[in-house]
């Protein structure tokens, strides 16, 4: 679709072209100064109002500096999502110690929507503040509908990969495997997509514990992974396999968001075994990363 697009880049076999390891390597990227600057322009319209209430041990100085913004991402408590393929993308920072984010979903159905309509959603959704958007595109066209918006998107782009990896499939989730997920990273990586949300904490042994829920599943992406799951009665390929998904996303410098595919739908379902079992897989997962 876009003919005049560089091709596709990624790191070199051991290399890790990332915000990470450049920050833990001492370096100052020309991201992280851009992201230092626009945060301090962020904050002048709201320094006049008053403040109240607790800071939760954020540690915001003054002013921010690049070197802040280094020790930040180095320290893991910020990230900046830069996928090296998507170039339209402004430098922006998600973490404690800097202003609040916020997302905007959009993404076309089996029943609705046109690329000129995704675009047209994202052209709104960034006008009115949204400092990220995520295409959770389910129809057809995914891959085309992806590119039109990347090339039209001056902030990150995410996706939650297993929605395209299942029509793929045909819409079956028992049919999903390895390597067609696989395959579906790289292509969005390359595309230039900025995070991923990868339910890799839904294992097989914590799908029984949400039998007695009042509402079940209710994240779409831990549905699709708790059924193939039980199809199979095996361990959950994403959650196998995350360790090459971590090295996937280095070569691209893709950021993670790890989805809580588990999560409850109600308050009787809060705080259940089933969610606390995830979460400690997701700090697992975590550290890994």
């Amino acid at each position: 679709v876009f003919s005049n697009c560089a091709p596709a880049v990624a790191g070199r076999a051991g290399r890790a072209p990332t915000q990470l390891a450049y920050a833990r390597a001492g370096i100052i990227t020309p991201e992280m100064e851009f992201v230092a600057i626009r945060e301090n322009l962020g904050r002048r319209p709201g320094e006049p109002a008053p403040r109240d209430g607790q800071d939760w041990g954020a540690s915001i100085p003054p002013y921010v500096t690049p070197e802040f913004v280094r020790a930040e991402v180095a320290a893991g408590r910020a990230i900046i999502p830069a996928n090296i393929n998507h170039p339209e993308s402004e430098p922006m920072i998600i973490g404690r110690n800097f202003l609040v984010k916020i997302n905007a979903n959009i993404g076309n159905s089996a029943v609705s929507s046109s690329m000129a309509e995704e675009v047209d959603k994202l052209v709104w959704a960034i006008r009115w503040g949204a400092d990220t958007v995520m295409d959770l595109s389910t129809g057809r066209n995914i891959h085309t509908i992806r590119e039109w918006i990347l090339r039209n998107s001056p902030v990150p782009i995410g996706t939650v990969p297993i929605y395209q990896a299942l029509e793929k499939v045909g819409g079956v989730a028992e049919e999903l495997s390895w390597d067609v997920f696989r395959d579906t990273l790289i292509e969005q990586a390359e595309q230039g997509v900025d995070y991923f949300t990868i339910h890799a904490g839904v294992r097989l042994a914590y799908v029984p514990l949400t039998a007695s829920r009042v509402t079940g599943i209710v994240s779409r992406g831990g549905s699709i992974m708790a059924k193939w799951c039980l199809a199979h009665h095996r361990e959950s390929f994403l959650y196998e396999h995350f360790e090459e998904i971590c090295e996937i996303c280095r070569a691209y410098d893709v950021s993670f968001s790890l989805g809580d595919g588990l999560r409850p739908g109600s308050i009787a379902d809060a705080n259940d075994a089933a969610q606390f079992a995830e979460l400690e897989t997701l700090g697992e997962l975590t550290r890994i990363a």
